[in-house]
């Protein structure tokens, strides 16, 4: 997969097309990539493991602990990895990285429960890198909104087409629920190779996008230092945002099954995946629209208003649903809409207009991990808080108070961000 000294083809056509054709290409290319790779991480939560306990604590609860303390534990590594990753690694990394989460899959169906749950940690840690992997494609160019939000739509999509596999690979295939999470990989790995294989071979960014987004380069220690001491503050208040948004969503994603049986939704298959696509969609327009914003400082404050207005919608429609005035698929998909608002201009077109902004030569994956290794200790916080504190307490209960804190909460953080931000970039504008 890595490049050769002789250019192929496809990347030299690549590099002629015009920007519609390139975007066209590079969006697909990496949506479809990443809704494959997510299958091997996120299939499994359309399983319930009914009925299974250990050390009074249910199974699945486990499970979900045990990826998440292996996802959080790669994006700490990849603070570092990442930074300074080679271009010609990536696709070598993301083949290796999906090889070992599956080959755990075949290891968790093999072993008897409790001891496989030592094999979902194996197919959470090496699944922590492949975003960033798959991002430094994208990075640093002149449409990197358009890139980057078909590139985070895909986890949207493919979280629900994920599940709505799951769920029938067991119902119409009759595949117990221990071997579906392999049998998953198996279904989206050839798909997977050809869209690595497409994404591989596109070229490094152009001069023209150098100019208009800043060149992107691996950072060593000391610049990643730097960094973080000249936005400390804004740093704080975007990764404690970050926090709230990524254990949200991590809850929604992995007991939606649990939730969706709650509200009597609970054997429809296509339910997953008949939320999700409205979502996708929302969000896939509004973010890839800031392309059009061509001032780095204004789609920075742009990017902010949109992450506080998703956290506000996501109290407005859990106040509705509670209120019997909408539905539950309405609910779910306006809380989806608004936590994806939040999250997806983190992954990473927040970022990226950041480093635009204030012309840093590094990379977005370094930020992003930096925020992302928080953000899943928020996710096991809630976990056992829920599970060791709460036990009797429903999902749905559970679902609806998180909503309301992240809502309220969240808000505040990320307008303190923006305040922040706009006057610092006021200050550097002025040295």
């Amino acid at each position: 997969m890595a490049s050769s000294l002789v250019e192929h083809p496809l990347t030299r056509w690549l590099k002629s097309a015009n920007t519609f054709w390139f975007t066209l290409y590079a969006s697909v290319a990496a949506f479809c990539l990443y809704t494959c790779i997510f299958a091997f991480r996120k299939a499994f939560t359309a399983a319930t493991f009914e009925g299974l306990v250990f050390a009074g604590v249910s199974y699945k609860v486990w499970l979900v602990i045990a990826q998440v303390l292996g996802y959080a534990l790669s994006k700490v590594i990849g603070i570092k990895v990442i930074a300074e990753l080679k271009a010609r690694s990536r696709a070598f990394g993301i083949l290796l990285m999906t090889g070992v989460a599956s080959l755990s899959w075949l290891l968790f169906a093999l072993v008897p429960p409790p001891y496989n749950i030592l094999f979902i940690f194996t197919n959470g840690f090496p699944l922590g890198m492949v975003w960033g992997m798959v991002f430094g494609y994208l990075e640093g160019r002149r449409t990197t909104e358009v890139l980057t939000a078909a590139l985070s739509v895909s986890f949207i999509f493919s979280g629900g087409l994920s599940r709505s596999s799951g769920a029938f690979i067991m119902r119409d295939w009759h595949v117990p629920e221990m071997w579906m999470p392999f049998v998953a990989c198996l279904l989206f790995a050839i798909p997977m190779l050809i869209f690595l294989w497409l994404v591989d071979k596109l070229p490094p960014p152009s001069p023209l996008d150098e100019a208009l987004r800043t060149r992107r380069q691996p950072m060593d220690g000391a610049e990643r230092r730097r960094f973080v001491r000249t936005f400390l503050p804004g740093i704080i208040l975007f990764t404690l945002t970050y926090i709230l948004l990524t254990t949200f969503r991590d809850f929604r994603d992995n007991f939606s099954a649990e939730v969706w049986k709650t509200l009597g939704y609970g054997q429809s298959a296509g339910i997953f995946t008949a939320t999700e696509v409205p979502v996708s969609i929302a969000v896939l327009i509004i973010i890839g629209s800031i392309m059009l914003i061509r001032n780095n400082a204004r789609a920075l404050m742009i990017n902010h208003l949109i992450i506080a207005a998703g956290m506000i919608l996501i109290g407005v429609s859990t106040f509705l649903f509670e209120q019997h005035t909408i539905g539950a698929p309405a609910w779910m998909i306006l809380i989806g809409l608004g936590l994806y608002l939040g999250y997806v201009p983190f992954n990473s077109i927040f970022f990226d207009r950041l480093i635009a902004t204030f012309r840093y030569a590094g990379t977005v994956g370094f930020i992003m991990y930096m925020a992302d290794s928080f953000g899943y200790l928020g996710s096991i916080s809630v976990l056992f808080f829920k599970e060791f504190g709460y036990a009797e307490v429903s999902w749905v209960h559970v679902f609806i108070h998180s909503g309301y804190i992240v809502s309220l909460l969240g808000a505040v953080l990320i307008l303190a961000s923006m305040l922040y931000f706009r006057s610092k970039y006021a200050g550097w504008e002025n040295r």
